[in-house]
């Protein structure tokens, strides 16, 4: 495997278009259907939190958080983390989830879920959601539904129906 030259950098507004063909090539029309987009639909970026991955000036990844709740407690959505298909297995994803996760634990938020594969997220220290603690608006695979604690002590009395933050 050849080494990138890969920056990370903040999202900045003038990313938007290239990060929607991005996310257009790797998951397709289908994922306007999927439950992890209708909590993002409409919920605010937390620009801070939103990164993205340049190889030379062409955009090949991108994470973002957006702010949501569960019963009045404040947490993060991460989503989606997006890489592009011919950039795939070259460390960006994992590029882009340390930054998001550092900022996120530097700006002290306490709790981010998020729908994916565990066997991916485990290393960044997500874990799967206890059954029936939290629910999402629409189905979901349970073994797909994922949190990490940015704190200790950061997924404590957080149950109830997940949803965009007001």
């Amino acid at each position: 495997m050849t080494a990138l030259p890969l920056d990370i950098r903040l999202e900045r507004p003038d990313d938007a278009a290239a990060i929607e063909r991005l996310h257009a090539r790797a998951f397709g029309p289908g994922r306007f259907a999927r439950t992890a987009y209708r909590l993002r639909e409409g919920a605010h970026l937390v620009p801070e939190l939103c990164f993205t991955a340049l190889v030379g000036t062409y955009l090949v990844g991108s994470i973002r958080f957006s702010l949501a709740e569960a019963a009045g407690h404040p947490l993060l959505a991460l989503g989606p983390l997006t890489v592009d298909p011919s950039f795939s297995n070259r460390g960006i994803g994992c590029s882009l989830m340390n930054a998001g996760v550092d900022a996120a634990r530097a700006g002290s938020h306490k709790l981010v879920v998020l729908v994916g594969d565990l066997p991916y997220y485990r290393r960044f220290g997500f874990s799967a959601v206890p059954m029936g603690r939290l629910v999402l608006p629409g189905p979901v695979d349970p073994a797909r539904f994922l949190w990490l604690a940015l704190t200790d002590g950061g997924a404590d009395g957080v149950s109830g129906a997940i949803s965009r933050a007001r």
